[in-house]
């Protein structure tokens, strides 16, 4: 898709936060800058109080990353910087540093539309240490986003229960880079189509649209609006009811109808706006019928989401569409996911990895350390748990998966007769992309695929029930130990 070579010129490795760019320098100025660490994404709460969340943003991170390197203006920019004494704040050497460098990390990730679940890696960078560090907020800014709106889409196309969701909220949206990010992300969680015609381009996402009521306005009769619009699209014509008078809209709407029957066309639908849309819909759905127009599809706007949605098939409304926009692309009721970026281990002097540990006094807080992965157990194609493991260690045939954040919560695991499948898929090696990138269709039917192996109960849009993730019993007690000694040392 090459997503940053077609929305922007020149090189995005820039857009991180300054104080990546001074650990950095501290990092070569101290010769530890080619030190190998390992980094790990990860979220620690399921957004929008749900089971689930669906991953996305993999795409974006492919195409940055085969960009990451500092153009001439980048350095420039860089070595113009001055502290507070007016001195150069980076020196000339790190500048010919950051110039001669070449992406060289290895990066394993879940794939995109994969469902995941919290403190479970997402991405895992591993690499020299100044290369992992200039990563972390791109990464961050990335996989937050598009995961949020992801996992927001396909909660409302379960609310829809299969009837097809439109998304279009690109004039409510967070600017250009968001509502591009939000329209792919909502086509991954099982959006059927989009308003924004340049995902359509960029992204090859279906389009869709019917008219406004400026359409309508813009003639001296309503049923002269919707016989123009007919005529410039007999075959796809969608008309907006709601602008003076719904009921009076549908019977203009039917009027057009048989015109069109007349000529051999059908009216693709009606679009009902505001007002109370089950009672709308309903009687919508009664007119058509009784004046055989059975076919006519009832699409249904008007800042939707999962709940309303939710509310309005209780009520049995009649409607076939959805367009849902500003509480989609926005991720209206929980503007940000929360991921975060965690060293977990270095390599020591001796080649072996060193697992790292970050305390808090919020145990929620406390990092997995160590060379980790996640494996998911299924039996008859059924999800059981996710279990994080140090990397060559998890071979039992009884596992225990033990919560991070209350010990108390264990599940036991025959793995001899239940299926697993590792989560974290090789992406690049030595900084050479070594995935093939699936079409963003295959990785929207991945999303469907794998909620499809979940109990629906972990798929209930409130209160659902809790999916077990948690650690390999020998990484628990590691990271219990390193816990433990750094206490130790702290309270020396």
């Amino acid at each position: 898709m090459k997503i940053t070579k077609d929305l922007y010129q020149g090189s995005l490795t820039l857009l991180t936060d300054f104080y990546q760019f001074t650990m950095a320098y501290a990092y070569w100025k101290s010769g530890k800058a080619e030190e190998e660490a390992v980094f790990n994404l990860f979220f620690r709460k399921n957004p929008f109080q749900s089971g689930f969340t669906v991953a996305a943003g993999l795409d974006y991170i492919i195409d940055y990353c085969r960009n990451f390197t500092f153009c001439e203006e980048d350095l420039t920019y860089l070595a113009e910087m001055r502290d507070k004494m007016g001195e150069p704040l980076f020196e000339s050497g790190f500048i010919k540093y950051l110039e001669k460098m070449s992406f060289s990390c290895d990066i394993d990730a879940v794939e995109e539309g994969e469902v995941v679940f919290p403190n479970m890696p997402l991405v895992r960078v591993k690499g020299p240490l100044i290369q992992c560090q200039l990563l972390e907020t791109p990464l961050l800014n990335i996989i937050n986003f598009q995961t949020l709106i992801a996992t927001k889409a396909a909660r409302i196309v379960l609310a829809a229960k299969g009837d097809p969701v439109m998304e279009f909220g690109l004039r409510r949206a967070q600017g250009i880079d968001g509502a591009l990010a939000a329209s792919r992300a909502s086509y991954i969680g099982g959006c059927a189509s989009t308003s924004n015609v340049m995902a359509g381009k960029l992204f090859g996402i279906p389009v869709a649209g019917t008219h406004a009521h400026s359409w309508i306005m813009s003639f001296d009769q309503e049923i002269e609006a919707f016989e123009a619009y007919a005529e410039a699209f007999p075959d796809n014509s969608i008309l907006l009811v709601d602008t003076y008078d719904t009921i009076g809209g549908v019977k203009n709407a039917i009027k057009v109808a048989r015109n069109l029957r007349q000529k051999g066309k059908k009216l693709a639908g009606i679009r009902i706006d505001s007002g109370d849309l089950a009672y709308f819909s309903n009687k919508a759905r009664e007119m058509l019928d009784q004046a055989g127009f059975p076919e006519v599809t009832i699409v249904a706007s008007n800042d939707l989401d999962e709940h309303i949605i939710t509310s309005l098939k209780l009520q049995e409304a009649s409607i076939n569409l959805w367009g849902v926009g500003t509480k989609l692309v926005t991720a209206y009721d929980q503007p940000a996911l929360g991921a975060v970026y965690k060293m977990s281990a270095m390599k020591g002097k001796d080649g072996e990895w060193v697992p790292k540990i970050k305390l808090s006094q919020q145990s929620i807080k406390i990092n997995i350390p160590g060379f980790h992965n996640v494996k998911r157990f299924y039996s008859g194609g059924r999800a059981l748990g996710d279990m994080i493991f140090l990397e060559g260690t998890s071979d039992k045939s009884l596992e225990t998966i033990i919560d991070p954040v209350d010990p108390t919560r264990r599940k036991r695991i025959d793995s001899s007769i239940a299926e697993s499948e590792v989560l974290l898929k090789a992406i690049f090696r030595n900084g050479e992309k070594v995935y093939e990138r699936p079409s963003l269709k295959a990785i929207r039917n991945r999303v469907q695929e794998r909620l499809g192996k979940f109990d629906k109960t972990h798929k209930r849009l409130i209160n659902p029930h809790i999916y077990p993730v948690g650690l390999e019993e020998s990484l628990y007690y590691l990271r219990t130990d390193l816990v433990l000694k750094a206490k130790s040392l702290d309270s020396q």
